[in-house]
């Protein structure tokens, strides 16, 4: 324990859990007397010429005089950070606070000397990064501003880990030895240096647990049945590359073998290195098996037992102990209580699930959080990969349980880069850490479509998640995610339409469709869900039944050839005679088509047409294994057609739909996120504004802080602080009396509102608490007459006097920092188009000069703002700086945690601010800008 004499309590918020470079997991925690010898035990593995690089000198060992120094700190002027695995240290970085002549120095001296340590087995892990990045962020919270590190220039690997890290430096070289001084302020290149260490190291860990060499299953029973042997039969059935191995402490001491698979009672029993364990033992034998596959070294679990924290309170613990302990070894968890994880490469071959047969190959990655929704999705996309739409299979597939570690973030840092993943598509029943999944989203999409469905949108968590809370109803959410490039959908159903469109069909330049196909009415139907999808569709192309394969395959041609269409919705209704060989000369004639103009994308409407949808998946995706449909559930293998043989990779598949509207409403989602992925490829800029006064609104806020933790700020202390931020409030001057009234009015000027600001009348002037246009004192003194009569004395209703602003349209803008998303700007028309139908748009801070403009217009009732049947145009321009103005205000200063702005009149030059109120109250953390670290559930 530290002793009476150490000047702060053991600082427990600097405990974290990293990725490292390979994938494994390392704790990083603060440095106590309790570690001595873990410190002598660590030193003695370090190589003689690491320990020159460390010292400059031969230094063989650690005098009691080295050890006491380097485990006594005050964690302030000295700190000290251990890297360990299985809780021994395999790296220690230290800081010592100096003054200007290079002597220990306290505060306020604001530099410190720096220096590491890594074992060489760990070298080469990123551990070094990693310390780095959390010793840096220990040093500004305790005032230090700069670091300093002397460094042998052969030492080129630590070099390199500090002139990699991304801050502003200098360089110097005396006396032998390199000295490099840096500034921790983070900065834009340091930040993107943590965050593509973070994807490499996040998607590396997720790698190893898709594409291992070696598994072993850690419960498979001796006789068929129950979830371990289950598991076994699968990886081993499915063709798994790899070792496998059937691990059960009940087997016969005796027993070689189970069903063909080597057998042994303990992972320590098998001979050569084992990269994932899939658990299937009960939750309190866990612990145990835990234990054995760390010791061996061990690199991933797939947990698929069940006793966690989908049971309650205790086995809630029991789950954070799991994750504890798991991480203590370097490992990571899928679960617990997880369907299980797949991997289709023919590299591979890996199918540790509860699926009992191995999806067809292709080009979707699926994550769902629930085992149920893992096996519909799994189950619709066989279905449909071979049997409607002809298009592709899963590349991977991870169902997370109660993703008490692997989560959907660490699967998108995956398929980010992952060549085998076109599309993804998720299944989210909690968003651990709305931000970074937000970031990680919009960098994603950027690359390949996101698709995303939100299941208990309006309950709470599933027992088994444990997240922070959020505040923001779900609509705000969905339109975030949004903003994000994620293609938000609303059941399971949507979410295979859209995957499947996407997966092998180029994204439409724009919202121009042409219909054509042989059924006037399905063609009706069809120009109306464009319609109503916000599409632009052409009038359809009647063939009429009588339509033969090639007056499909010229229609097809001429509507890809013409420039006013962007994508073809070909529908198709049986004619009567028609046989299996007419539907696939059908469905030649629209690949042939579609092959002349690759860059549109087609789309097939069929109505009992089984045959059509099959056509056109032959020779076009990979069909199920043989025998795959008379080992699945009825209704499932009557959809599965004979297997087809493998396509070509550059395949034109063309997806088909059983009903018009899905049709179109997936080809709305993709013109939607190809107008997203335009628009991202030339970001907005946040402004800058010259007439922002910063230090002033700080040292503003800092002021009215020290008067509690938090507060609403009154009228004056509101304008002051907004006008720092070049946001000016129309004056409002109380008017607790009739005469007070007179008076304001005559200092502000006429005409003049008298405004009601109770809570119960305050914006809401259908209610009759606003007089407005009072040209001179008798109708002042009427007005306030009247409300008075109405609803009550001047205590009750808090009158206030405010000048007329220029006649125009009444909207709000609104910020509020969410504990889970962040900081979110919210804008709407006042009244009762946001407060009764919910019409308001979001974004998240900051905000961009292309996000002002976009949200403007995101909502329904913008028209109005736009010269709607015959009014002027308001002056959009001047709002869309009035939103930018409250961004730059809310990133700046985290301590404003909501500001209201209402009502804003825009009127058609210029805007008015009538209204406004600001809360301050210290930051929340905030889990996205510190260093790397894994989340705790």
């Amino acid at each position: 324990m530290q002793t009476t004499s150490d000047r702060h309590e053991y600082p427990a918020h600097w405990e974290a859990d990293v990725v490292l470079r390979d994938g494994g997991t390392a704790r990083i925690r603060p440095i106590t007397v309790d570690d001595a010898e873990r410190l002598v035990s660590f030193y003695e593995q370090v190589s003689d010429e690491s320990k020159y690089y460390r010292f400059f000198a031969p230094y063989p060992r650690l005098s009691a005089k080295d050890v006491h120094r380097f485990t006594h700190h005050d964690f302030v002027d000295r700190v000290g950070l251990a890297a360990t695995v299985g809780g021994e240290f395999i790296a220690t970085v230290r800081y010592d606070r100096i003054g200007t002549d290079g002597l220990p120095a306290s505060s306020p001296a604001d530099e410190a000397e720096v220096a590491f340590l890594v074992q060489d087995a760990h070298q080469g892990r990123g551990v070094a990064s990693a310390l780095l990045e959390h010793i840096a962020a220990v040093a500004r919270e305790r005032g230090i501003r700069r670091f300093a590190a002397e460094v042998l220039p052969a030492n080129t690997r630590m070099i390199k880990v500090f002139t990699d890290a991304g801050y502003q430096q200098k360089r110097s070289f005396e006396d032998g030895v390199v000295r490099l001084e840096f500034d921790l302020e983070p900065t834009d290149r340091s930040l993107a240096v943590q965050r593509a260490r973070e994807q490499r190291a996040e998607a590396r860990s997720v790698q190893r647990l898709l594409a291992p060499g070696a598994v072993a299953v850690i419960g498979a029973g001796r006789t068929p049945g129950g979830v371990g042997r289950s598991v076994l039969d699968h990886l081993r059935d499915g063709g798994y590359t790899g070792r496998l191995y059937a691990v059960n402490r009940a087997f016969a001491a005796d027993r070689k073998e189970l069903d063909g698979v080597p057998a042994h009672r303990s992972v320590r029993d098998i001979s050569e290195p084992v990269d994932v364990a899939v658990v299937a033992v009960p939750a309190e034998h866990v612990p145990e098996v835990v234990t054995e596959c760390g010791e061996h070294g061990v690199q991933g679990l797939v947990v698929v037992s069940a006793g966690y924290a989908e049971s309650g309170p205790e086995g809630r613990e029991r789950q954070r102990e799991l994750v504890r302990q798991a991480r203590s070894y370097g490992m990571r968890i899928i679960g617990p209580n997880a369907f299980g994880i797949i991997n289709t490469s023919p590299q591979v071959r890996l199918n540790a699930s509860l699926a009992p047969e191995m999806p067809r190959p292709g080009r979707i990655g699926l994550f769902a959080q629930s085992g149920a929704i893992g096996i519909a999705l799994l189950s619709r996309l066989h279905r449909r990969g071979g049997g409607v739409t002809g298009v592709t299979g899963v590349s991977t597939f991870v169902s997370s349980g109660n993703r008490a570690d692997v989560s959907g973030n660490d699967v998108l840092q995956y398929w980010y880069d992952d060549p085998d993943t076109d599309v993804a598509l998720m299944y989210l029943e909690t968003i651990g850490n709305p931000r970074k999944f937000t970031r990680l989203a919009r960098r994603t999409a950027a690359a390949k479509p996101l698709v995303v469905v939100q299941g208990a949108r309006h309950g709470g968590a599933p027992q088994g998640h444990a997240v922070r809370a959020t505040r923001l109803p779900h609509a705000t959410v969905s339109a975030l995610l949004r903003q994000a490039g994620v293609i938000r959908v609303d059941t399971i159903t949507e979410l295979v339409d859209a995957g499947l469109l996407l997966a092998r069909q180029p994204l439409p330049a724009g919202p121009r469709v042409a219909i054509l196909g042989n059924s006037e009415s399905l063609g009706l139907l069809t120009y109306d869900a464009c319609l109503t999808e916000g599409l632009r569709p052409s009038p359809p192309l009647d063939l009429t039944t009588e339509a033969s394969a090639e007056d499909f395959h010229r229609a097809l041609v001429g509507a890809l050839a013409d420039d006013s269409c962007d994508a073809v919705v070909v529908t198709a209704i049986p004619a009567v005679g028609e046989t299996s060989p007419r539907d696939a000369e059908l469905a030649e004639a629209l690949r042939s088509a579609a092959a002349v103009a690759p860059a549109k994308p087609v789309l097939v409407v069929h109505v009992e047409l089984g045959g059509l949808a099959e056509a056109l998946s032959a020779a076009a995706s990979t069909g199920p294994q043989a025998g795959a449909a008379e080992r699945l559930h009825p209704e499932v293998a009557d959809a599965v057609p004979p297997p087809a043989t493998e396509a070509p990779a550059d395949s034109r598949l063309i997806p088909a739909y059983p009903a018009a509207e899905r049709a179109v409403r997936a080809l709305a989602e993709a013109v939607k996120y190809a107008q997203w992925r335009r628009e991202a490829a030339e970001p907005g800029k946040v402004p800058e504004f010259d007439d922002i006064d910063e230090k002033g609104a700080a040292q503003l806020i800092d002021g009215l802080l020290a008067r509690g933790q938090g507060l609403t700020l009154g009228t004056d202390e509101t304008c002051d602080l907004l006008a720092r931020y070049g946001i000016h409030v129309r004056r409002a001057l109380p008017a607790p009396t009739p005469e007070a009234a007179l008076g304001a009015a005559r200092t502000i000027g006429y005409p003049v509102a008298l405004k009601a600001t109770a809570p119960h009348l305050r914006h809401r002037a259908d209610l009759g608490g606003v007089r407005l246009d009072l040209a001179d004192e008798e109708q002042l003194l009427r007005a306030y007459a009247e409300l008075t009569s109405l609803f009550g004395k001047p205590e009750e209703l808090r009158p206030v006097v405010q000048g007329m602003a220029p006649r125009g349209v009444d909207t709000f803008v609104r910020t509020v920092i969410d504990p889970a998303a962040g900081a979110v700007l919210s804008f709407g028309l006042a009244g009762a188009a946001s407060q009764l139908l919910g019409d308001m748009a979001h974004r998240l801070v900051p905000v961009t000069d292309r996000d002002a403009t976009s949200l403007v217009r995101s909502i329904r009732t913008a028209p109005l703002l736009f010269g709607w049947r015959g009014s002027d145009p308001v002056d959009t321009p001047a709002l869309e700086k009035l939103m930018l103005r409250v961004s730059r205000l809310v990133d700046d200063h985290p301590e404003v945690v909501a500001v209201t702005l209402e009502p804003v009149v825009v009127a058609p030059r210029g805007l008015s601010v009538l209204g406004a109120t600001v809360r301050l109250a210290p930051p929340p953390a905030r889990d996205d800008l510190g260093p790397r670290r894994l989340p705790v559930y």
